[in-house]
């Protein structure tokens, strides 16, 4: 079976497009979702989540759903399209590298880390931007953080600077969730959490958020957040530096275990 030519309407975001192309062509196959995840070698839970444009999905998972449903290299092709519209020109390559770090260092002093955000916490943060894609930016998100999911996912150290804790995006009810998401996340093996607490007046996070990605076979790279766009530098005085103040701010911050009393603490203070 071959896909048809057909063109997605500019009412309908690409993510949409593309899910209603999956349940088109599953349907038309007369293939449950289960079916289709067994042949795809996924869970029906990912089939459900593309097909509502709930996840963006992968290249590889792409070349899957073709092989499975003998689309032709379909959903391949749709697949840059789809990457273009979820995610700005800029931070593409950095979504791409992301996904092949085998080492991710992230230090934020205003919000909680994407990798680590509810879907209610990214809401709350996102509708400030007042984007009519509102939906489409939510789930662009959270679907960066299948890359801490399965056996091959990086080693991941996030340190937060307390204010991220004090600052209740959503309410208390999202961030009480958003909190205990970071208790979950760093009972994990690969995850390492720590808070540096508000007497600590000077550290070296106070330039702004970074994230270093290391890799098996390349140079490090450093990812730095801006107000239009973020920067990202594979020069190695810069990673040197970088690693050098992710160093400092780890000495800075209270261990894992005194960081899960801090954020046990705020939790506390919120108002049930």
């Amino acid at each position: 079976m071959t896909a048809e030519r057909i063109t997605p309407s500019p009412k309908v975001s690409l993510l949409e497009f593309f899910g209603t192309e999956l349940r088109r062509l599953r349907t038309k196959a007369s293939w449950a979702q289960g079916e289709l995840a067994s042949a795809a070698h996924t869970t029906q839970s990912m089939i459900c989540k593309i097909e509502r444009a709930r996840q963006v999905p992968s290249i590889e998972m792409s070349e899957s759903l073709d092989a499975a449903l003998a689309t032709d290299g379909h959903f391949a092709r749709l697949h840059p399209l789809v990457l273009a519209y979820a995610y700005p020109a800029w931070f593409l390559p950095y979504v791409e590298m992301e996904r092949e770090a085998i080492a991710i260092r992230s230090f934020e002093s205003q919000v909680i880390p994407g990798l680590l955000q509810t879907e209610e916490y990214a809401r709350a943060m996102l509708s400030a931007l007042r984007s009519d894609m509102l939906d489409d930016l939510v789930t662009s998100r959270i679907s960066r953080q299948q890359v801490l999911a399965g056996k091959g996912r990086p080693r991941a150290w996030f340190v937060l600077d307390e204010q991220v804790l004090r600052r209740r995006l959503g309410g208390d009810n999202v961030m009480r969730g958003q909190l205990e998401r970071l208790l979950q996340e760093g009972e994990q093996p690969r995850t390492v959490i720590q808070v540096v607490p508000e007497v600590v007046t000077a550290h070296t996070g106070l330039a702004g958020p970074f994230t270093i990605l290391s890799f098996t076979e390349t140079p490090d790279v450093l990812y730095a957040d801006g107000f239009a766009q973020g920067r990202m530098s594979a020069d190695e005085s810069e990673t040197r530096d970088a690693l050098h103040a992710y160093d400092l701010l780890r000495a800075e911050a209270l261990s894992p275990g005194k960081s899960v009393e801090l954020i046990r603490e705020h939790m506390r203070g919120l108002q049930r």
